[in-house]
């Protein structure tokens, strides 16, 4: 990489944690493209797909406010909630105006280029695929569960995640950026329905195999209830591997923090616990481990954007 210039980093993920990592490394760079799963079909978003038949645009418009240049009233109105008005109720404004935007604009890679105006973001935020994508879990008991939000909420154990339909394509964009990508980073994020999704899209882990960049995984810190109860960090790694049938990552950045007891008691309560990381798993996979104290100082148990950020920058550097 040449050092006189902002480093190019492709991010791919969904959810929070892919927002928590954006808010980290805009500080460093602005040539990021954030990469994000559109299956949502719970909350406004799903709302809003149900009715409208949009994409869902929950994950974009948190990724866009994540990027703004500052914190300014127009990213609260982004991210208002109504909490009365009849149809109103539950929708998010900034989803909102995403679709109304869609509709002015012509198509939702418009849309999101305008909004991103209007809040100065840094760097490009593109959907996986632009195309209605549902997603589906084969269980390990034999069953089929239909829907982001069915598959959050089923008791089972997921054995592979699909999408329907299973030929669509990404947006031109996302290509180009991971073929000029420094770095190329996959999560943090729900590993079966906001990491593996983008990876199911025709031609993006084609794409991945052939950049330059480094592939960087970074692990979650606390397991999730119904999708990798008891999980090591090893085995999210596994998991990743089988649905891509192939070996792509070259890191993997693992919490070295620890969690206080408060927090801890917090998560019991939901199930969830600590991701135990399993180094001579992760080893054997022929993949370098950053270790790194990265757990926040907030209520919960997250990432740290700044000190997530940086980790990633030292290891491109």
């Amino acid at each position: 990489m040449d050092r006189d210039r902002e480093p190019r980093i492709v991010v791919i993920g969904g959810g929070t944690g892919l927002a928590v990592l954006l808010k980290g490394l805009k500080r460093y760079t602005s040539q990021l493209t954030a990469v994000v799963t559109v299956s949502d079909d719970g909350g406004s978003s799903g709302r809003l797909r149900a009715e409208m038949g949009v994409l869902p645009p929950g994950d974009i418009r948190n990724c866009l406010v994540a990027l703004a240049e500052t914190e300014t009233l127009m990213d609260k109105v982004f991210q208002h909630r109504f909490k009365a008005g009849g149809g109103l109720q539950g929708h998010n404004l900034g989803n909102l105006l995403l679709v109304a935007m869609s509709e002015i604009a012509g198509d939702f890679v418009s849309a999101i280029q305008e909004v991103s105006k209007v809040l100065a973001v840094r760097g490009v935020v593109l959907p996986a695929t632009l195309e209605p994508v549902v997603l589906a879990a084969s269980m390990k008991n034999g069953s089929t569960v239909v829907g982001e939000t069915r598959i959050r909420n089923h008791e089972g154990k997921i054995e592979r995640i699909s999408l329907i339909p299973d030929k669509c394509l990404p947006v031109p964009e996302t290509l180009l950026a991971i073929h000029e990508a420094d770095a190329i980073v996959l999560g943090p994020g729900s590993l079966y329905t906001s990491i593996i999704p983008n990876l199911l899209v025709q031609k993006v882990t084609e794409s991945i195999e052939r950049a330059r960049a480094p592939v960087i995984y970074v692990s979650n810190i606390m397991t999730e209830k119904g999708e990798t109860d008891d999980f090591t960090a090893a085995d999210h790694l596994q998991v990743i591997n089988r649905h891509i049938n192939q070996q792509l990552i070259d890191y993997m950045i693992i919490n070295s923090g620890t969690i206080d007891e408060t927090r801890l008691i917090r998560y019991r309560q939901e199930e969830a616990v600590p991701v135990r990381p399993a180094y001579e798993d992760i080893q054997n996979m022929g993949v370098k481990i950053i270790k790194h104290d990265l757990v926040s100082d907030d209520e919960v148990a997250w990432h740290d954007s700044d000190k997530l950020a940086r980790a990633i920058l030292e290891l491109i550097d």
